[in-house]
């Protein structure tokens, strides 16, 4: 039985139909999954977010020391519970993982397809977590702009928050057409690994990444009109002066640096 019709037998002996809403597509491509599996060693304590049926997590299972699976779903933590009820090294968790503390999983390696709708909100969690390695099949586009490198086009506000904590590559394009069911756009796995501390130094995060978010959320305009909410425009374009920056560029060209600097002497 392959990936597939094994994933139709168990929608049908369960009568699962997926949840838009908690955005269900279950992977059905045999190599994709082996492919993210084989990120698993032996000596890993994986976090799997939204196993759904446990296509992922049988194969994980078989590779990792012990596998922590977080479902909201209380309808796929039945079917978790059942097919795995003879696996010792396997901990099941029913919630939402926006709202549950992982922060006793020290040194846990995430691995998960996550659902489009959140992805953002949790990735950023995650970096927040003492977690060194996040492994995660997601959105092409939100994968795209996670890896950009800073002052690219295709970066966003949320590449400059992994920048600052993390390296972050892309490792497997994944098409629609290995999920069932198909979702609109094509998937990446991608890899964010920890850094041993922050790529700039700031004297206030909060204040850096609120910069920035203000910046992309006016994203056409100059660094003196994009941040004029938060900055007085005569003390911005002084600051942009002392650190040699043109005030009339776009927030999207700077580095992480510059932001970080400009943060300083903010």
């Amino acid at each position: 039985m392959n990936i597939l019709e094994e994933t139709k037998f168990i929608m049908n002996k369960y009568d699962v139909n997926p949840n838009k809403k908690l955005g269900q597509n279950f992977l059905i491509d045999e190599e994709a999954i082996n492919f993210i599996a084989d990120l698993a060693n032996k000596e890993d304590t994986i976090i799997e977010i939204g196993p759904g049926l446990g296509t992922l997590t049988s194969k994980l299972l078989e590779r990792a020391k012990k596998v922590i699976v977080i479902e909201l779903d209380s309808k796929m933590v039945d079917i978790i519970k059942d097919r795995f009820k003879l696996y010792k090294n396997i901990e099941i968790i029913q919630g939402d993982i926006l709202k549950i503390d992982i922060s006793k999983y020290k040194n846990a390696k995430i691995i998960a397809n996550l659902p489009y709708y959140i992805t953002t909100e949790i990735i950023t969690k995650l970096i927040k977590q003492d977690i060194n390695e996040i492994n995660v099949l997601i959105q092409k586009e939100v994968a795209e702009r996670i890896c950009a490198v800073p002052g690219e086009k295709e970066a966003g506000a949320i590449t400059y928050f992994v920048q600052y904590y993390a390296d972050a590559k892309i490792l497997k394009q994944v098409t629609k057409e290995c999920f069932i069911p198909s979702p609109k756009v094509d998937s990446t796995v991608i890899q964010i690994k920890k850094l041993e501390k922050p790529r700039a130094q700031v004297k206030n995060e909060d204040l850096l990444f609120e910069l920035i978010k203000e910046n992309f959320s006016k994203r056409r305009k100059t660094i003196t009109n994009s941040l004029s909410n938060t900055v007085p425009k005569e003390k911005l374009i002084n600051i942009l002066k002392e650190l040699g920056i043109n005030e009339n560029i776009r927030g999207e060209k700077l580095s992480l640096e510059q932001f970080a600097k400009i943060t300083n002497l903010i």
